[in-house]
């Protein structure tokens, strides 16, 4: 890990706008044992079905994530206090046009984070690349997940490819390693073609709370609903920001309006505080669908809230 040196220099202290732009301002690191949570870059989006671009998503945000600070303004958690955070870089990939072997090397990736007991917090890239990460992390059991989302992404495969954006947690319930019992998807919403992805999920077991649905109960008991289903087992916090309204993230590949708004979203994270959270990532950010910079710092927000959580569980 990086040192901030004996003079006392703190990067996060200092003006925005200097320094390499890790995520959170927080230090370089090569060894995942020298942190508790490892800020993690997935640079892909090879499994994008309409607009590509969030491969350049964790580069915009980590330029967005300069504008975090150390104390959250609700608990007053201080999460860098509280653990080790380090940016690991971007996972890298040697044959990005390959999706098999994209899958292999993500998973390669973070089964070493995993081993080293450290709890991942990624930035995507598409949501192809949760499927690796839920391999590494339920390579001992099958984990739960609370995924924050305007799709199941539980279809079948795509174009004679079933590593795709739409397809990662049906491959993961086949594989055994995500326990759709203990699954909860929030903010579903938008037409589709088939009904495969939605008969997937609630046939296997998992719990969809579909937009219509979060609107007429309200943000606090859907995350009682979202605790009931997850228990006290080992929990993973996808969220794709095509989940919120487009209004609050336009940049993204698969935009669905008549979503969840950025405090609503903040509202639900807050909600899972005290679960047994063992890793999260945020993805679909496509900057090139947004110029204002916006999607970004909304995807830098949401991991802090994230960050926080894990923090809140690393420090027990």
């Amino acid at each position: 890990m990086t040192d901030s040196g004996s003079n006392g220099f703190d990067p996060q202290k200092a003006p925005r706008f200097t320094e390499i732009p890790t995520f959170m301002r927080c230090p370089l690191a090569n060894d995942p044992r020298q942190v508790d949570i490892a800020l993690i870059g997935v640079p892909y989006d090879g499994g994008v079905s309409n607009r590509p671009g969030a491969r350049h998503g964790p580069r915009e945000i980590r330029n967005a994530s300069t504008l975090m600070r150390t104390i959250h303004h609700v608990t007053r958690f201080k999460p860098f206090e509280a653990c080790r955070v380090a940016d690991l870089g971007d996972v890298r990939l040697s044959a990005m046009f390959d999706p098999a072997i994209v899958v292999e090397e993500i998973e390669s990736f973070y089964r070493k984070v995993v081993e080293a007991g450290v709890a991942p917090l990624s930035a995507g890239g598409d949501h192809s690349i949760t499927y690796p990460i839920l391999k590494a992390l339920g390579r001992s059991g099958p984990i739960g997940m609370i995924h924050i989302d305007a799709h199941t992404d539980t279809w079948g495969p795509l174009q004679g490819c079933k590593f795709h954006h739409g397809a990662p947690f049906r491959l993961a319930v086949e594989d055994g390693v995500l326990d759709p019992k203990r699954t909860v998807q929030i903010g579903i919403r938008g037409a589709q073609n088939i009904a495969d992805g939605w008969d997937f999920s609630e046939q296997s077991g998992m719990r969809v709370i579909f937009m219509e649905e979060l609107t007429r109960l309200g943000v606090d008991a859907v995350i009682a609903e979202a605790r009931r289903v997850v228990g006290d087992g080992p929990t993973y916090i996808s969220f794709d920001v095509d989940g919120l309204d487009p209004v609050y993230a336009p940049g993204t590949g698969t935009p669905e309006i008549g979503g969840i708004t950025t405090i609503e979203a903040q509202a639900l994270l807050r909600g899972m505080s005290g679960l047994d959270l063992v890793g999260g990532d945020v993805v679909e950010v496509s900057p090139p669908f947004d110029p204002s910079g916006n999607t970004a710092l909304v995807g830098a927000t949401l991991m802090f809230e994230i960050l926080c959580l894990l923090a809140e569980r690393a420090s027990l």
